[in-house]
């Protein structure tokens, strides 16, 4: 992941504060890429926790224990290549006019009740890394689309979205730049009135749009997602 690097002695002895605070209350805890002891990795919770070293400690561990726990590493594209070939979810071949990596959530193509859950899940968590991993150069954040076109019941999934919701707040803090709601339907409405509140603060990423406006604004011609090509 292309995490900011220590850039002042100030966030240099923070981070070196937040590592044995680690080293001292967790030292279960593994080390190297995406470890305890990883500096970059240190930092982005030390910001998002507004260098409060014991909060950032927390919210670390929480965080490494989950990828052991979900099995982060051991999701592959062949692991998921069934529930990958839905078409659902994606990452765009091409970065957004910003040079954001784009992950693309087509809601028409879920069907909570046909699918396992815990598929749909390391799906999206797979796409989440892969997208981090193609931050560009002094990059740290990524944008999501979730094309609501053809909307309906069937394809109303609370349990996941309050999944999707838990893991950027918890596990990938402050990696949303912006979230894209295109043509959301009128049934669409009590899903959004159930999820906002969730949301808290990362209610205010969200921007209901037309898929005009995302081939407009955030695309070029040869960018823009196949799902909004005309």
């Amino acid at each position: 992941m292309n995490y900011s690097s220590p850039d002042s002695p100030g966030q240099e002895r923070l981070v070196n504060q937040l590592k044995h605070h680690l080293a001292t209350s967790h030292s279960y805890l593994p080390v190297g890429k995406n470890g305890r002891d990883d500096d970059e990795l240190l930092l982005w919770f030390l910001q998002d926790r507004k260098f409060d070293v014991p909060k950032a400690g927390t919210k670390l561990a929480n965080y490494i224990k989950w990828r052991e726990e979900f099995g982060v590493n051991s999701i592959t594209d062949d692991s998921i290549r069934k529930i990958a070939s839905s078409g659902k979810a994606y990452l765009n071949s091409s970065p957004d006019v910003k040079g954001r990596p784009v992950l693309v959530v087509v809601a028409a193509k879920h069907f909570p009740r046909e699918e396992e859950a815990l598929a749909s899940q390391k799906l999206c968590v797979h796409l989440v890394e892969k997208a981090l991993q193609n931050l560009p150069p002094g990059g740290d954040q990524i944008l999501g689309i979730f094309d609501l076109r053809g909307f309906n019941a069937a394809n109303a999934d609370l349990t996941f979205l309050k999944f999707l919701i838990d893991v950027f707040y918890s596990y990938y803090p402050r990696r949303l730049a912006e979230v894209l709601f295109v043509d959301a339907p009128f049934v669409f409405q009590p899903v959004w009135m159930l999820v906002k509140p969730l949301l808290k603060s990362y209610a205010s990423l969200v921007r209901f749009c037309t898929a005009d406006s995302v081939r407009r604004d955030y695309f070029t011609q040869d960018t823009v997602p196949l799902d909004f090509r005309k």
